[in-house]
């Protein structure tokens, strides 16, 4: 179970706020937003990826202490997903002759119906 940044009680993962001492843990109030935030007289500009392009456009940008954007540039990037379908190598190099092959087919059917 995840702990409170402020009290370091431990809460739920689905909490908004901290029971115990009330602080906002997701933002906006909603579940689906986290909140970070900045270990003890840190900042998390100096961290994040957006500050780093120069792409954030935050307003407490160079000083942030909470940020639901936060990116690390030391962490690890995700995996970059495959192809979900891939033509096999037959279809590649006889394209033209499978649109024929449909051609032919297509109008097949229609003399029939």
């Amino acid at each position: 179970m995840p702990a409170c940044p402020q009290c370091d009680r431990t809460i739920t993962s689905e909490a908004i706020h901290c029971p115990h001492c009330n602080t906002l843990l997701k933002a906006h109030g909603h579940p689906g937003m986290p909140l970070y935030r900045a270990e003890a007289n840190t900042y998390l500009c100096a961290t994040c990826a957006y500050d780093a392009d120069n792409s954030c456009n935050f307003p407490k940008r160079p000083t942030a202490t909470s940020c639901t954007l936060y990116q690390d540039v030391n962490a690890e990037m995700a995996p970059t997903r495959k192809p979900v379908y891939k033509l096999p190598w037959w279809r590649k190099v006889n394209k033209a002759w499978l649109a024929i092959a449909a051609l032919l087919a297509i109008s097949i059917l229609i003399s029939f119906f």
